[in-house]
């Protein structure tokens, strides 16, 4: 083997493995929106965005994902009021972004937000008694 090809076959490799990296940095982003954490700072639940959904995740798994900022927004707040209850303090940190997002679309549906997470919370309540 010349040294010439050795140097481009290494240059085409090296030209792959950019090209390859690139792709997977523009695959998906996924940016973190907000997160439940108790006092030693576990991680219980939190949204992303990735690919135009909200996706929360909750217990190291993937609980739901939806178009609807309102509605993730509501579920880690209803959590945190769960945990709450059962005795564990939390703290819930979100994004600008994801509350304004929540807020537009309760009040495109006639809504304050407190309004649409109590129905929300109404409409489990129901479904689980």
């Amino acid at each position: 083997m010349s040294i010439s090809s050795k140097i481009r076959r290494d240059q085409r490799r090296r030209k792959e493995a950019q090209a390859a990296s690139r792709a997977a940095a523009q695959a998906s982003p996924v940016e973190p929106h907000a997160e439940l954490r108790d006092p030693q700072r576990t991680l219980l639940a939190g949204i992303v965005r990735r690919d135009g959904e909200w996706v929360l995740g909750m217990d190291g798994r993937i609980a739901g994902q939806t178009h609807s900022a309102a509605h993730v927004l509501a579920m880690i707040m209803q959590a945190g009021e769960l945990h709450e209850r059962s005795g564990t303090p939390v703290r819930l940190m979100y994004s600008d972004a994801l509350r304004d997002a929540a807020q537009a679309e309760a009040q495109a549906q006639g809504q304050t937000f407190e309004e649409f997470k109590s129905a929300l919370a109404a409409q489990l309540a129901a479904k689980k008694g």
